[in-house]
């Protein structure tokens, strides 16, 4: 009886906290609160809640943390050395002559850039060069954002940061290239995906009209650079695959390689400058990400004291077929929008620390399975802050964007659950 009344209370917490987050809540006080309070619903000692809960979730998450630092400066390199916004800038020449081809390219060079590059400042450094182009060469608004923002999407399937992030609901899975195989075909998948959603509306490309924002000219200030620099953004994926490098090593060596070829090491007293620069605003721009995961991660602490109140439900509940979930995911993924119970990083972290707990199913297949969707609302969502950005900036309103966006992504990211039962769930 004692289980029933406290596992329907963590339900109905669980319940409150999605209307919170579907009502624009701050998420790291949310989970904070939610940490605490199914500590206390869940009768967990205080001793126990000050160690499990608190002290030892987020120590272990330490190291994890290490590997988003070090994410966030390779991106930040890429950005400030100039390498981003001269591959961006490369594809501006043949909008002109060949609008769709360009637009095509400029999906591909997005995605080239964020398979490492990361965070809302990255976004904007690279949003303001390549939505002008797409406007310039006759890319309507209601396409030239959802495009932008589902190509970043399809790159975080092998951005590390975002990847690390994951992991604090799998600790075990690695960035190797067990995982990678699925991730390079799941963001072919995507952009392949993409592509057919700018081919479908390749007419209107063509059109004579040209949506215009302020700020075109931004692009004229980026620095060039020698074009064999354009394959760095790749080299911390190449060095896991090539020589299984852990990614710290493989994104220190990358970022190395940049500021060589770059010649920001020509100066001893620049390189200096420049590092101090660039540490400085990488740390800055995960600082808040960084809090929020502590926060997650306390109250994935908490959620999985609390497996065994609900685990007989959720075996009564949950398919035991890895195909059977993987294709009723699929269909849910729309659930994953607003930060829903899909969303790893929304309500959804509720289902994926229960889940993972019960050690129901294998954590190689439920990883890529929860981060799929989860790159749904990465890729179109209002609620990820470079797709906010990407809308006040070029004025598209959100429910065209919505429109446009929410029915290819589903349908890519069916396709996407679907191969994740083949890679990993036999």
């Amino acid at each position: 009886m004692t289980n029933i009344i406290i596992s329907s209370l963590l339900l109905l917490t669980f319940l409150g906290f999605i209307f919170y987050i579907v009502k624009g809540g701050n998420l790291m006080i949310g989970f904070f609160i939610m940490a605490i309070l199914w500590s206390i619903i869940g009768l967990v000692p205080l001793s126990v809640v000050m160690q499990k809960v608190i002290a030892e979730p987020a120590l272990n998450y330490g190291s994890t943390i290490i590997y988003i630092v070090f994410g966030s400066w390779f991106g930040r390199v890429l950005v400030d050395t100039g390498i981003a916004g001269s591959i961006s800038l490369r594809t501006q020449k043949l909008g002109k002559k060949a609008p769709v081809l360009a637009t095509i390219v400029i999906i591909l060079v997005t995605a080239l850039i964020f398979s490492s590059a990361y965070g809302v400042g990255s976004v904007m450094a690279i949003g303001v060069i390549l939505i002008p182009i797409l406007l310039s060469i006759g890319v309507p608004l209601k396409v030239a954002i959802p495009t932008f923002t589902m190509a970043i999407g399809s790159a975080m399937y092998i951005n590390v940061v975002l990847f690390n992030q994951i992991k604090v609901f799998f600790p075990t899975v690695s960035y190797s290239g067990k995982y990678l195989s699925f991730g390079i075909t799941a963001m072919i998948v995507q952009l392949v995906g993409i592509i057919i959603f700018v081919l479908f509306h390749s007419k209107s490309i063509k059109d004579d009209h040209i949506d215009v924002i302020e700020a075109e000219q931004t692009s004229e200030k980026t620095e060039r650079v020698n074009p064999i620099t354009y394959v760095i953004p790749l080299l911390p994926v190449m060095f896991n695959l090539l020589f299984k490098w852990d990614a710290i090593p493989a994104l220190l060596v990358s970022t190395i390689i940049a500021l060589l070829l770059t010649g920001k090491m020509k100066s001893y007293k620049k390189l200096v400058e420049f590092i101090n620069k660039t540490t400085s605003q990488a740390i800055n721009d995960i600082a808040g990400l960084i809090m929020f995961l502590m926060s997650l991660i306390m109250f994935v602490g908490a959620a999985t004291i609390n497996v065994p109140r609900f685990k007989g439900l959720i075996e009564v509940i949950l398919p035991h077929s890895t195909l059977v979930l993987a294709i009723a995911i699929g269909i849910l993924a729309p659930l994953a929008l607003f930060r829903g119970p899909l969303h790893v990083w929304g309500a959804g972290a509720a289902t994926v620390s229960v889940l993972a707990a019960t050690h129901t199913f294998n954590p190689m297949f439920l990883l890529p399975l929860f981060y799929t969707v989860s790159i749904m609302a990465v890729s179109i969502d209002l609620t990820q802050s470079w797709n906010t950005w990407s809308l006040t900036y070029s004025k598209l309103d959100a429910k065209t964007y919505l429109k446009m966006g929410v029915p290819i992504m589903w349908l890519i990211t069916f396709i996407n659950t679907v191969l994740v039962y083949l890679f990993f769930g036999h």
